[in-house]
Formats: C-alpha cells, sequence, structure tokens
C-alpha cells in the first residue's frame, strides 16, 4: 500500500542507533564520517548544472546552503525558491567524488535518512569514472551507472528502488529492483543502503536485507569491471519522480550519516 506521508510529523535528524557492521574480511579503505564543520573538498566536488538531465525541475550551483555539515551529519538541502511550483524554482545539491576518489569491486555503504513527499528524488549511487560528464571521454550510458538506492516520493515514500545501466549496441538495463519497508517510510528513521560489487556480480542490500542481485561476469558487462565514483544528490521533479505540488514539505532534506567503502584484499584499491 501507497505510504507517501508519515503518521507523526518528520524529525531532522532522526534518533540514530548505528550498529553496521561490514561483515568478515572487509576493510575500510575510505570514508567520510562528516565529523568537520565544513564539506572536506579533498574528498567531494560540489557540482554545478543548471538545467540537469531528465526534465529535473532544480538547478545545482554548488551554493554550501544546498550542502553543509550540520553537527556530523552530511545535509543536503533542496530550497524552494519561489511562489509557484514549477521548474527553476528550486536549488539543491549534487555531491560526487569525481577525479578524487575511484574504486573497482568493493561495498559502497551510507547511512541516510531520507527526504519524502511529492516530487523529491534523493539518490546515492555510482557512475564510470571515463564519463564524459567529468572529463572523461565515454558517454553515458556505455559509461555503466549503478543506482545503490533511489526514491520517488510521487510515487511511494516507504519504497526504494535499485537499478544498473550500460550500453550493449543501446541502452540496456536491469531493470528496477524494489525494497519496501514493511512499516512507516524512510523519511521517519536512517537506514542503510549498500551495494556489494565484484567481478561475478552487483548484490544490493537495504539494512542488511537483501534486495536483489544480478551477475555481471559477461562480455557485455564490460562496464561493471573498471573505476567508478560515488554521488549523493538530491532532485525535484523530472520525467520519473513527478512534480512537487503544496504538501511536499520544503526545504526538503537528506541527512546522511555516514559513506565508507570496503574492500578485500584481493581487489582493487581505489585510484
Amino acid at each position: 500500500m501507497k505510504q507517501t506521508s508519515a503518521k507523526q510529523p518528520v524529525i531532522y535528524p532522526a534518533p540514530n542507533s548505528d550498529n553496521y557492521s561490514p561483515g568478515a574480511g572487509w576493510t575500510l579503505v575510505w570514508s567520510d564520517e562528516f565529523a568537520g564543520s565544513a564539506l572536506d573538498s579533498d574528498k567531494w566536488n560540489n557540482q554545478v548544472m543548471v538545467k540537469p538531465f531528465n526534465n529535473e525541475w532544480q538547478d545545482y550551483h554548488g551554493d554550501p546552503d544546498n550542502a553543509y555539515i550540520d553537527n556530523g551529519y552530511l545535509v543536503i538541502k533542496a530550497i524552494h525558491q519561489g511562489k509557484q511550483h514549477k521548474p527553476r524554482q528550486y536549488t539543491s545539491a549534487r555531491l560526487n567524488t569525481a577525479q578524487k576518489a575511484t574504486w573497482q569491486y568493493g561495498k559502497f555503504v551510507a547511512r541516510i535518512q531520507l527526504p519524502h513527499g511529492p516530487g523529491v528524488w534523493p539518490a546515492f549511487w555510482l557512475l564510470g569514472a571515463n564519463i564524459d560528464e567529468n572529463g572523461g571521454d565515454v558517454p553515458w550510458p556505455a559509461s555503466g551507472e549503478i543506482d545503490i538506492m533511489e526514491l520517488y516520493g510521487s510515487r511511494d515514500d516507504s519504497l526504494v528502488e535499485v537499478n544498473m545501466h550500460y550500453d550493449d549496441r543501446g541502452h540496456k538495463s536491469m531493470g528496477a529492483a524494489p525494497y519496501r519497508l514493511e512499516q512507516g517510510i524512510f523519511a521517519e528513521q536512517f537506514h542503510t543502503f549498500e551495494l556489494e560489487w565484484n567481478a561475478r556480480e552487483l548484490i544490493w542490500r537495504v539494512d542488511g536485507n537483501e534486495v536483489t542481485r544480478t551477475a555481471i561476469d559477461k562480455p557485455e558487462m564490460r562496464a561493471f569491471h573498471q573505476p567508478y565514483f560515488i554521488l549523493l544528490n538530491l532532485a525535484i521533479g523530472g520525467a520519473w519522480s513527478g512534480k512537487p505540488d503544496p504538501t511536499t514539505a520544503f526545504p526538503a532534506l537528506m541527512y546522511v550519516d555516514w559513506v565508507r567503502v570496503y574492500q578485500q584484499q584481493a581487489e582493487t584499491a581505489p585510484e
């Protein structure tokens, strides 16, 4: 059943009881615990994109008002700047580690409290480091994309999706796989979103529960055997997320407790 609102007002940040463990055999190779006073520019790019992809309604100006550190959390804030709900009336942030940290294989995990309401589209995902958008020479989707978490507030605030995209003589994808909470919506608590990626397969988990897995040991999956970088963003509106309306709470908030990358000894180290 669709759940698009909380039973009680959502509080940011929510009480946070973190007991995450990557499991045996995994070594932490990169992380951001957001313990400083400002976003770490040695780790993150605050991307500038006006009129971004997918007919989204927000602009990314790289403004610190849209991405900042608050008491140990990264906050990505989507701001409604006008009185009307229409394109170019919103600002938000899209952060990435392009040309600063990339990895081939590993376990990618973030602990996030999501926004809610019609039109919100938060995401935690990976792109191939060779993509032309960020200094490479390969267009999307040939560069490869792995979506670790996407939520479409206009559809269901209690459901997230995972996916992957590539080019095999045309745009191909695994097809979105959903994960639904048994109770409540994702905005009410922090949740862990995890991708385990090795030379054989991709495995997605939410709060330790497996969502799906898919094999990548085929020639057409060559895009998934190269370095990737991390992205975190909060889009508003667009082709997939639906439109915000007067019931959508603004500013829309995405609180990130931490982002971590683990690898096993035989896996490729970050570049």
